[in-house]
């Protein structure tokens, strides 16, 4: 199995609430329902004590991982995720706060680790990468190391060659929602 993971652990500061569950259907839900449609499943990685966050993403479908590591940052994050999911074999990594990923988008990636990619990411005509990314379990190690708040891009960086790239026009593989004005043109 390939294990979806929805990544809802951020502060989300400029945006001055918990942008995750604002605007008419919450920008959580929309990530997870995209994730589910493309990935079959989703893990939400949410911090402890968000009661409202898990109850809407739980009723998605989503399954929850409720983890003081979201205080430290993406990485850590991640790494939590990886374990909680330690019989997957592979990761697809989303953004909570990424509503408009195509499903298509992510069974791609999905595909691509199904047929044995070490990695696989959305790439758009430029050749700039996107969102979600994909990791087989050949890099659970690795995953489990992170940290902080960077995530997955140097492990990206210094694997750069072992990444599936998948061309897209999925213009969702680069919207993420971090301010009021972002939401706004979000519901335009």
């Amino acid at each position: 199995m390939i294990a979806g993971l929805l990544l809802c652990g951020g502060a989300g500061k400029r945006f001055g609430v918990d942008k995750l569950l604002a605007g008419e259907e919450p920008i959580a839900v929309r990530a997870a329902r995209n994730l589910k449609a493309g990935a079959g499943n989703v893990l939400a990685v949410i911090p402890l004590r968000k009661a409202r966050l898990r109850q809407v993403l739980e009723s998605e479908g989503c399954a929850i991982l409720e983890s003081e590591r979201t205080t430290e940052g993406m990485g850590a994050s991640l790494a939590a995720a990886v374990i909680a999911t330690g019989s997957a074999e592979g990761w697809i990594v989303a953004l909570g706060d990424m509503p408009l990923v195509d499903p298509k988008t992510i069974d791609a990636v999905r595909r691509a680790l199904e047929r044995g990619a070490p990695m696989a990411a959305p790439y758009d005509r430029s050749g700039r990468r996107g969102h979600p990314v994909g990791f087989s379990r050949a890099l659970r190690e690795e995953l489990l190391e992170l940290g902080g708040d960077v995530g997955a891009r140097d492990l990206l960086a210094r694997h750069a060659g072992m990444v599936e790239r998948i061309v897209t026009d999925d213009p969702g593989i680069f919207v993420d929602i971090d301010t009021r004005a972002d939401l706004q043109d979000l519901e335009r």
